[in-house]
Order: C-alpha cells, then structure tokens, then sequence
C-alpha cells in the first residue's frame, strides 16, 4: 500500500477520543496491520497561544509533518488521528500538506450526551479546569453538529463499552478488509 490513510477521530472533551484510539490501535495490532498513533492534543502545547492562534496550528502543522516524515521513512502509511476538532473540513489542508495530496482521510465524530460527557470529564480533571472543560466541551460539540463534513461518520458512546466502539470504528476505517487483500 502506498497511498497513506488516516483516520481522524473528532468529538467534544470527554467522549472517550484517546481512549478509542488506544483501542483501536490494540485491535489493528491484533490483525497486524500497521499504523502508527498521534494525539492531536499534544500537536500544539505552546503557550502562549490560545485557541484559534496561527501560532497554534502551525506548529500543530509542523509537528504533525515532522513525525509522519519520520513514520513514512520507516514505511508506514496509517496513521489514526485524535483532537476534537480534526474532522472538520478547514483541518483538511494541514493534512493534505503533511500528508501528501493523496492522503485517503476517513472521519469519525465520537458523540456522547451532556450528562455522559459531565459524568466522563468530573472523573478525569482533577485539577482546576473542569469548568472550562465542560464548557468547552458542549460548544464544540455545537461547532462539531453544525460544521462536520457530510462524510463524517458519527459514533455513538453513552453506555457502550470501549472494545464495542472501536470495533465500530475500526470497521468504519475498513483497514482489515483492506489488509487481509
């Protein structure tokens, strides 16, 4: 396989992106299919340079071209893809340019309700942002129902196991069909 794929995995803080992934990632090691994983969030901590900052989204760009160079020289062509807001089509370009024209995107938006993303996001910040994040949280869920490409593919989380959901995702990604080709 030459062309390269990626598999973006959107949706609002607290519906479970990092963790799919990971399992994801668990379930096409299985298959032994290669791919490699990128935590979006990771991408762009520079501060300053809030949400919306140029300063952000290029160094987010350069990051993510630096890495896949280094995965590519060592042949892989999949990667799986985690932030909120990476299905949206104005993030596109950045991984057409770090990725090549040819770059086959597959996007999938993780949903979950309010309560089940307040319940999910109360468990894991301990810190002192939780307030922010639930906000955030619901608006870009809002950013993300009224913005996503119509070829994103939705994914429901309330009340679902981890390995169900990736089971699903992976499928969406048709990399096993595709692998065992």
């Amino acid at each position: 396989m030459d062309q390269a794929e990626v598999l973006l995995i959107g949706g609002r803080a607290g519906v479970g992106k990092t963790t799919v992934g990971w399992e994801v990632s668990a379930r096409l090691r299985d298959a032994t299919v290669a791919h490699c994983v990128i935590e979006g969030d990771f991408m762009g901590q520079a501060h300053p340079a809030p949400d919306g900052d140029p300063r952000r989204r290029r160094i987010t760009e350069r990051n993510l071209t630096a890495l896949w160079s280094n995965y590519t020289d060592l042949g892989y062509r999949r990667l799986i893809y985690t932030h909120t807001v990476s299905v949206l089509a104005e993030n596109e370009g950045m991984f057409l340019r770090a990725m090549g024209a040819n770059v086959r995107i597959v996007r999938v938006v993780l949903t979950a309700s309010d309560a089940t993303a307040c319940e999910r996001l109360t468990g894991r910040e301990l810190g002192s942002e939780l307030e922010q994040e639930l906000e955030v949280s619901a608006r870009k869920a809002r950013v993300l129902d009224e913005q996503m490409p119509p070829d994103t593919v939705r994914v429901a989380t309330d009340g679902r196991s981890v390995v169900d959901i990736a089971r699903e995702v992976v499928s969406v990604s048709g990399w096993l069909a595709s692998a065992s080709r």
